[in-house]
């Protein structure tokens, strides 16, 4: 099942696979999506203010023209609310942006077919090796341990946890990927 195809996509693309993303995010979230953040109609108002903002990528995976997963960010300019409700101090230089230095990794999702092979690895090598900036950061829910120690597997480090600014939002931790 690691022998997917991928594609590529930026934020002009979105009417082209919004249905898609949806479609996998409810199916990858069903068991949460009564909760008023999880719902697919708030993820779908993220999804439209992640494609607009500078940098948006978007990689898909597809197994025999079935999408099986994808992952997309964009890049944090300067002054980003990314950081917005960290929990624990953190150096002011740890969460300076330039417009340049941090890509945002917001989603990555994988069908449960596809899970436990190399697929989220191969959407997330894919996403990240065609990115300039300097590092990733992503936000893992904490009652999730299986996923954080497989983000730091693939070399993420923990810088705190948040609490994003959307309404309903659950606390996160931050994690960060240094590229260079």
């Amino acid at each position: 099942m690691s022998n997917i195809d991928l594609t590529r996509h930026r934020g002009g693309d979105l009417a082209d696979i919004r249905t898609i993303l949806l479609d996998v995010y409810a199916e990858v979230y069903a068991a949460d999506l009564t909760k008023p953040f999880h719902s697919v109609d708030t993820f779908a108002h993220r999804l439209d203010a992640y494609a607009a903002a500078p940098g948006f990528a978007c990689v898909l995976g597809w197994d025999e023209g079935v999408p099986v997963g994808y992952a997309f960010g964009y890049t944090l300019q300067a002054g980003a609310r990314w950081w917005i409700g960290l929990t624990d101090p953190v150096p002011a230089a740890e969460i300076e942006e330039t417009g340049r230095r941090t890509f945002a990794l917001n989603e990555l999702m994988v069908r449960a077919p596809w899970r436990g092979t190399t697929t989220a690895r191969t959407i997330h090598d894919a996403l990240v090796a065609s990115r300039g900036e300097e590092r990733v950061t992503l936000l893992v829910d904490p009652t999730h341990p299986k996923v954080l120690a497989l983000y730091e597997r693939w070399g993420y480090r923990v810088l705190s946890d948040l609490r994003p600014a959307w309404v309903d939002a659950p606390v996160f931790t931050v994690l960060l990927l240094d590229r260079e």
